[in-house]
């Protein structure tokens, strides 16, 4: 046993700082390990983070990259602080505990196991197949904003939806525009929707299950806003998981992208939700 690794020194953050380490770190240079067991990690976790429970650490360092920031997290920072030292221990950069562990944790969080969502994605997509499936989420979600913005009265709520629309709009011509690049045969959105998979929202929720859990707020523009981030939080975690699973390398980057569009998204849904509140 190397005794010397647990006196290792770690660096510790608290909540704040975890949450500017991710809003400011891209997911391509960020791991976000998570160290408990399953069934906690099924209640409650932070977006994007990777199950690897501590008794497993050890046989699988070869999944996190020793050269990216690493933050990790327990239920309330002891069995995190054990697996930073095993990280430092073993040459790893920029490990980072956080203080608490997810007991301390108040910004977004994911739920669910580790196979949510991910039956849309086989792991062996090409990056113009990932493309497909990412616009068909992003597609959506819109048509959920959408569907909302002629159900609703409220006038605010209106504009919100026009809004989130938009913002969902824009994701799918860009999402268009990198298809484009790997196939010029396709000349135009119409076109290209013909291939687009059967319309499954992000985060791996169907339109009409939204929609059900949507009714009870409609004319509620906090309630609206805040289901809105739980599931572009849903989706933000999904393309992590997705990308962990990713052999391809360019595939890999453009889920990770996508991680950090969501995360974007979540900022601005956040903004709007200081305007409402």
């Amino acid at each position: 046993m190397r005794w010397k690794q647990f006196f290792t020194p770690v660096q510790s953050v608290d909540m704040d700082q975890a949450q500017g380490l991710i809003n400011n770190t891209s997911a391509q240079n960020l791991n976000i390990v998570d160290v408990r067991q399953h069934k906690e990690y099924e209640q409650g976790h932070i977006p994007g983070s990777r199950l690897v429970p501590l008794p497993e650490l050890g046989s699988r360092l070869n999944e996190l990259d020793p050269e990216k920031s690493t933050l990790l997290y327990c239920a309330a920072g002891g069995r995190s602080r054990a697996a930073a030292q095993i990280l430092t221990g073993q040459g790893y950069k920029s490990v980072y505990n956080l203080t608490g562990g997810y007991t301390a944790w108040k910004g977004e969080s994911a739920a669910g196991p580790e196979s949510t969502g991910l039956a849309i994605f086989s792991g062996s997509e090409s990056l113009k197949d990932l493309i497909v499936v990412a616009y068909g989420l992003e597609h959506g979600l819109q048509e959920l904003y959408g569907l909302m913005h002629s159900k609703v009265n409220h006038r605010e709520a209106l504009l919100l939806f026009e809004k989130l629309a938009m913002i969902e709009g824009k994701h799918k011509e860009r999402l268009f525009r990198e298809y484009q690049k790997l196939d010029v045969n396709v000349a135009d959105i119409q076109d290209f929707e013909e291939q687009v998979v059967p319309r499954v929202l992000e985060g791996g929720f169907s339109t009409e299950e939204v929609l059900n859990r949507m009714q009870p707020v409609q004319d509620s523009v906090e309630k609206i806003l805040d289901l809105a981030m739980s599931i572009e939080v849903q989706a933000l975690d999904l393309y992590q998981r997705a990308a962990d699973r990713q052999p391809d390398k360019d595939g890999q980057v453009f889920l990770q992208q996508l991680v950090d569009e969501e995360r974007s998204h979540l900022v601005q849904l956040g903004r709007l939700m200081e305007q409402f509140s």
